[in-house]
């Protein structure tokens, strides 16, 4: 939807006094202007529109961005009467007064879902420019608050809240901290704030605001209806995510790290010698000459054309770490640089972190290619197809580090091929996904069933096929506890591909009891997740380098009592399979998550909307994972509106309020949905 021509005739005027702005209809869509200031709302989807709002000109089109470039068709309706604007896009209606104050209703009763808010009755309004150079401003967009919402989303945070109302959150990208901006509210509507400037979101009892620190206009989509309404047309409007492939839904083995060929080998052997389901296999960092080059170091990886022969005869699939880091020593660094390649700055050189390399006795300073720029990803692209993809036929790979991983973090500083780093730097996971997206889309060896597993994601990640995982996490059950509400937050995010490292990433000794619960508890939980993988830094963990081989961290690594639970839940996943895969079509297809808040399923239970300790894998599944030490049973709410069968007993319980139910060890709690038959018990 491209801006008409400034002389494009006018279909509609409406003109007041000096004090109020100008409506116009034009292409559809309905624009006020007003005090230098241009507004444009237009249709985009059924029942979403878009907003743009640019300071001292018409709305710019071609800003970096999550939404797609053409919007799916929708019909709309502009009226332009008594001094206000109207535009209704199916069940949602947009109202702009004189004033240019903005309200969104529900079509079927007019009932306010959200409305800009002033700061103050002079001055700011509820959108505030201030002019920071270059045509770029800090933007603030200000909302009302009600009482009774809750809100939902906004990426993958470690702070354990589901209901977000209240809190202040950085929009920006770090280690286990994934700022996608996405939010959706009890109220009826899910909003995303398409913009991948640095700033933050407030959720105050007194207000909404957005905020971006450096930006051209402030641009946002929003649309009206149910959750699971509106990330089908979330994702229509950002892009769905790719058919999952088959071998993607099982059980990931990894650590840090298997520092040779012999060690993976042996381990994937030992799987299938003990009989035991294994999908995938995980070759970490530092299996690289150095830092950058993007391949095998021949000394530890002698033969990597027979390692994959050999797993691919095992029935297991390779996952390769590439980084977007690039070491002084890598051989592609002195072109990289010649190029432009990396990402820039304004002040100082352009390494952006310390990081071991072989050969070196301390940490260099490396440099980040900009996944921002076409041809920075076209050359990382074909150094993976050379070294990876068309000698081994390998094409699954690990985007580890990807937020990237800056030390310190300083997006002031940054200069992207996108633009500057204040106004683009969240941008960078999607556009590193999509490097490896459209590299293998375009090879014809990737099919059209693509997966990354990412360490960052921004909104429109999903369509490049990044899987996001929770990051480098605690190993104990606090921890484990705020993953569910981080998981859930994420699925409402537009991501529906989402795991953790199974046990924690930092510690974990396998032998002590203790970490053995956690472990047991926690591999539950990943059974049960969209996406199965352990991994972690097990203790006695070597000191971070090349040299490092990581501590045990195997399923038989746990003692025979623990194992033999791991063992349990490694086969109820693989019976698990065919349905695991059907909910990943209905991601694919409709866009609705894998893990889902009750309240997705059940939006009329009130109560329903407060559950942040258990959710559904799918339409029929209800899961409880246990998270407090020494627990043998656990306290669980059943939604209204359905029967509830507990899949290990066979006992029936009406929706609508809370059972407690026995939690042995080795038992999870799970539910199925209105008699739905899923081969839980085996």
């Amino acid at each position: 939807m491209n801006q008409p021509a400034e002389n494009q005739p006018q279909v509609s005027l409406a003109q007041s006094s000096p004090t109020v702005g100008t409506f116009r209809e034009r292409d559809g869509a309905l624009e006020w202007s007003g005090r230098q200031e241009t507004v444009r709302v237009e249709p985009w989807g059924p029942d979403g529109v878009r907003v743009r709002a640019r300071l001292g000109g018409p709305v710019l089109d071609g800003l970096p961005g999550a939404l797609l470039a053409e919007a799916p068709p929708a019909s709309a309706t502009v009226k332009i009467e008594d001094g206000r604007g109207r535009l209704t896009v199916g069940a949602l209606t947009v109202e702009v007064d004189a004033e240019g104050l903005i309200r969104f209703l529900d079509t079927a009763d007019d009932r306010e879902l959200l409305a800009e808010e002033r700061a103050h009755f002079w001055w700011p309004g509820p959108r505030l420019y201030t002019a920071v150079g270059g045509g770029h401003h800090r933007l603030e967009q200000r909302f009302a608050a009600y009482d009774d919402e809750k809100l939902y989303g906004l990426g993958q945070h470690q702070h354990g809240r589901l209901d977000q109302k209240g809190l202040v959150l950085d929009l920006v990208q770090r280690n286990a901290e994934v700022g996608i901006p996405v939010l959706t509210s009890s109220r009826g509507y899910t909003l995303l704030w398409n913009n991948p400037a640095i700033g933050r979101v407030e959720l105050a009892h007194n207000g909404t605001r957005w905020v971006a620190d450096a930006a051209r206009q402030i641009d946002y989509w929003i649309t009206a209806g149910t959750p699971a309404d509106a990330q089908r047309r979330y994702s229509a409007v950002t892009g769905r995510t790719p058919m999952l492939p088959e071998w993607a839904a099982g059980f990931w083995q990894c650590k840090l790290r298997y520092r040779t060929q012999d060690e993976l080998l042996s381990v994937a052997r030992e799987y299938k010698r003990r009989g035991l389901p294994l999908d995938v296999i995980v070759c970490d960092f530092f299996h690289w000459t150095h830092l950058g080059e993007w391949k095998f170091d021949p000394t530890e990886w002698p033969d990597p054309a027979a390692m994959v022969r050999e797993l691919d005869e095992l029935g297991v699939k390779l996952v390769v770490s590439v980084w977007p880091s690039v070491s002084p020593l890598s051989e592609n660094h002195p072109v990289m640089e010649q190029r432009g390649y990396f990402i820039g700055t304004q002040y100082g050189p352009m390494a952006h972190a310390d990081w071991p390399d072989k050969e070196v006795a301390t940490p260099v300073q490396v440099a980040f290619y900009d996944a921002t720029n076409p041809e920075a990803r076209e050359f990382v692209w074909s150094r993976i197809r050379d070294n990876y993809l068309e000698p081994y036929g390998i094409t699954a790979f690990w985007l580890d580090a990807c937020e990237p991983e800056l030390k310190p973090g300083f997006p002031e500083n940054l200069r992207y091929w996108a633009g500057p780093g204040l106004e683009v730097g969240n941008l960078y996971p999607a556009e590193n996904a999509r490097t490896f997206y459209e590299g293998l889309r375009a090879s014809g060896r990737g099919d059209d069933e693509i997966i990354t597993l990412n360490r960052s994601a921004w909104a429109g990640s999903q369509r490049y096929g990044a899987a996001l995982w929770s990051g480098d996490i605690g190993t104990d059950f606090a921890t484990l506890r705020r993953q569910i509400a981080a998981g859930l937050n994420t699925a409402l995010s537009g991501i529906p591909w989402w795991n953790t490292d199974i046990g924690g990433f930092h510690g974990g000794d396998p032998d002590d009891p203790e970490y053995r619960e956690v472990m047991v508890r926690w591999f539950q939980f990943g059974a049960l997740s969209p996406l199965m993988r352990l991994h972690g830094f097990r203790d006695p963990g070597m000191p971070l380098g090349p040299e490092m081989t990581g501590s045990p961290n195997e399923v038989w690594s746990y003692g025979e009592e623990a194992g033999a639970v791991l063992e349990k839940y490694l086969r109820l996943r693989e019976r698990l399979k065919p349905y695991v895969l059907r909910v990943m079509r209905e991601a694919h297809e409709e866009g609705l998550p894998v893990m889902r808040p009750l309240f997705l399923e059940f939006p009329d239970d009130r109560a329903a909307w407060s559950v942040d300790d258990s959710y559904l894998l799918g339409r029929d599944l209800l899961v409880a994972p246990v998270l407090t030490a020494g627990a043998t049973a656990r306290r669980v709410y059943l939604p209204a509106g359905a029967r509830w069968t507990d899949a290990w007993t066979g006992e029936t319980y009406e929706g609508g309020s809370a059972v407690t139910v026995d939690a042995p060890l080795d038992r999870i709690p799970l539910f199925l949905r209105d008699g739905a038959r899923l081969p839980v018990a085996g």
